[in-house]
């Protein structure tokens, strides 16, 4: 079911902060969330180290700083927040109504701990990602599809 943003700030308590949507389906893909700053509050700095976000400011108005940059913002001002990137957010005097979108998280998991030293072997069939431990199988794979990562290069077939 389709609704306006619009429709979503004005069925929102006065005083109601935080998210007034999300998406909910199971098994997707993206996260995306509509959330409300009252007047003159804000977000702490911090980094994101998972995901890449993306940021649409809809109503109100304030500023964001990304790695001691800031900048103001105002409806329809979009950005790119890199993961790893320290950011922060302040509402301004009429507050702010902003939207996020990022790959969906990957879930909690038990990971192993590494192999190392001598006759450690990496999975000839599998890339494995040395942060996180998750399996990269496609045989073009570059970086993580979990955490972005840089993967080692493939080994040669012997």
């Amino acid at each position: 079911m389709a609704v306006t943003v619009a429709e979503l700030i004005a069925e929102a308590a006065g005083g109601q902060s935080g998210a007034l949507w999300r998406l909910g389906t199971s098994g997707r893909q993206l996260d995306a969330n509509l959330v409300r700053l009252l007047p003159d509050t804000g977000v702490a700095v911090h980094t994101e180290a998972e995901v890449d976000v993306l940021f649409l400011a809809v109503a109100g108005g304030g500023s964001l700083t990304v790695d001691g940059a800031a900048s103001d913002l105002v409806p329809g001002a979009l950005t790119l927040l890199p993961r790893g990137a320290a950011r922060r957010l302040q509402a301004g005097p009429d507050g702010l109504v902003y939207l996020t979108a990022h790959r969906r998280r990957a879930g909690m998991s038990i990971a192993r701990q590494p192999r190392t030293g001598p006759g450690a072997q990496q999975c000839a069939v599998h890339l494995v990602c040395g942060r996180c431990q998750r399996h990269a199988i496609e045989a073009d794979a570059r970086f993580c599809s979990r955490c972005g990562t840089p993967l080692a290069p493939r080994p040669a077939a012997t």
